[in-house]
């Protein structure tokens, strides 16, 4: 399973993208608000990393609007994916964008209804928000049980990208259930990598090493 670091936070790409773990990057209009930046200067500096995967959102509402701002995201860097949102006028600009060879993930997805629509129109990533739906009341890893199992059904070759991760635990359903990518906060990544016992034996290691005879 690949995993995605969802931030516009540069600093924090920059430190997973070295350790080896990271296979992409997704970015919301919050995310980037946050960080007080431009957001084309953002993505050109996460693309210039070599990061493969950037998904970059539109913010227009209308199938118009959504492809002139599509068109113009995926010429800022051959890794773009324009993240789209799963409207009927989103599905229409993903039918146009993916028949001109642009990657598209269409976000803000609740349904397996709507992943199945996501992927008749060709999106190259479709992304349900199982945070959200926990959130409310709902199981968001059968959400992911019944995309995966759709998509192996009629094998479409949209990958299902898990989003709105909140904790290591929604990580490790997602890579038993077979998701294709987990996307998640800096801080759950970072929790991927840390074990208490993991410490606490280096420790131990470190504190007998100091007994072994030197020189």
């Amino acid at each position: 399973m690949k995993l995605f670091l969802d931030t516009a936070s540069v600093p924090d790409i920059r430190t997973m993208w070295e350790t080896g773990i990271l296979d992409g990057v997704t970015t919301n209009p919050t995310l980037v608000a946050k960080e007080g930046r431009k957001f084309e200067e953002v993505l050109r500096e996460v693309c210039a990393l070599g990061v493969p995967s950037v998904s970059a959102e539109v913010v227009g509402t209308t199938t118009e609007a959504m492809l002139v701002e599509g068109r113009h995201l995926r010429q800022i860097h051959p890794s773009i994916y324009v993240k789209v949102p799963m409207t009927a006028a989103g599905l229409k600009a993903t039918k146009v964008l993916a028949s001109e060879g642009t990657r598209v993930n269409m976000t803000l997805v609740f349904s397996a209804n709507q992943a199945l629509l996501a992927a008749k129109v060709g999106a190259a990533y479709v992304s349900p928000f199982i945070g959200r739906l926990d959130d409310n009341g709902q199981d968001g890893m059968e959400l992911i049980e019944d995309i995966v199992e759709i998509y192996q059904n009629y094998e479409y070759p949209t990958e299902v990208l898990v989003a709105s991760v909140r904790h290591p635990v929604h990580v490790l359903q997602a890579a038993k259930i077979g998701a294709d990518i987990a996307t998640m906060p800096f801080a759950v990544m970072d929790k991927l990598v840390h074990h208490p016992l993991t410490d606490l034996g280096l420790a131990q290691f470190l504190k007998d090493w100091e007994k072994v005879p030197k020189g």
